[in-house]
C-alpha cells in the first residue's frame, strides 16, 4: 500500500528568504499579478507594451528599476493606472514597541484595587482589533471582576495560580497554561489562590461591534 505523503509543514510566521521588500520588488510582483489576471504571457504583454520580454521578465523579478516612461506603457497595456503598481509598496505597515514597564495602565469596567492592566499595543486602522494586556493582581478581593465583552480572548499565566471562570466552569492555571475562550461569556479571576499573579491577555474582536 503506498505511502500518503504529508504536506510540508508551513510556518504561518515565517518569512520567505526569496521575498523582496525594495520598490523594484513590489512593483514587478503588481506588474505580475496584473497580467496574470489578464491572462497575458510575458510575449504578449511585452509586445502591447513596447518592451522586449527580457526587459519584462527583468521588471517582474525585480532586477532593474523600470522607468516612468515604461511604467506608463505597462500601465497603458494592462488598463490600470500608473499608481497601482506602488499600492503595495505603500501601504502602511504598523509596529508598537512597548518597553519593560512602559505599558500604557487602563482602568477597566469592574477593575479592582490590586488588579493592573497594562495594554502592551494596539492595531491602528485596520477592521479586526487586537489589544494585548499584562495584567497584574497582587491584593485579594471579596468580590472579584467579571468581564463581558465581543470578541475572543487569549491567556497565559506568567506568574502564581489562578482560579479562571469562563461561563459556568472554573480553571485552575498555573505558570504556563493558557486559556482560548469567547469572550461574550460572563469571565474573569475567580479564586486568587498565590499571590502575586502575572498573566498576559489578548483581545480580539471587529472594530465594528466594539469591545
Amino acid at each position: 500500500m503506498a505511502r500518503s505523503k504529508e504536506a510540508p509543514f508551513q510556518n504561518p510566521h515565517g518569512v520567505s528568504s526569496t521575498r523582496d521588500f525594495t520598490l523594484e520588488a513590489a512593483i514587478g510582483r503588481e506588474v505580475r499579478a496584473f497580467r496574470l489576471k489578464l491572462d497575458m504571457t510575458v510575449i504578449e504583454l511585452a509586445k502591447q507594451a513596447g518592451l522586449s520580454p527580457g526587459m519584462l521578465s527583468k521588471i517582474e523579478n525585480g532586477l532593474t528599476s523600470p522607468s516612468l516612461a515604461t511604467l506608463r506603457m505597462l500601465s497603458g497595456a494592462l488598463h490600470v493606472p500608473v499608481t497601482s503598481f506602488f499600492r503595495k509598496f505603500e501601504e502602511e505597515r504598523d509596529a508598537t514597541f512597548v518597553r519593560a514597564g512602559e505599558g500604557l495602565k487602563i482602568e477597566r469596567r469592574g477593575t479592582r484595587a490590586g488588579h493592573q492592566y497594562q495594554l502592551l499595543g494596539h492595531s491602528v486602522g485596520r477592521p479586526i482589533a487586537i489589544e494585548p494586556y499584562l495584567i497584574t493582581l497582587t491584593e485579594e478581593s471579596d468580590v472579584f471582576p467579571l468581564f463581558q465583552h465581543d470578541g475572543t480572548e487569549f491567556i497565559y499565566v506568567l506568574e502564581g495560580i489562578v482560579g479562571y471562570r469562563h461561563a459556568d466552569k472554573t480553571y485552575r492555571l498555573t505558570p504556563g497554561d493558557s486559556l482560548f475562550f469567547d469572550a461574550d461569556a460572563p469571565h474573569g479571576p475567580e479564586d486568587l489562590e498565590s499571590l502575586p499573579i502575572r498573566f498576559l491577555s489578548i483581545i480580539v474582536y471587529s472594530r465594528e461591534s466594539g469591545s
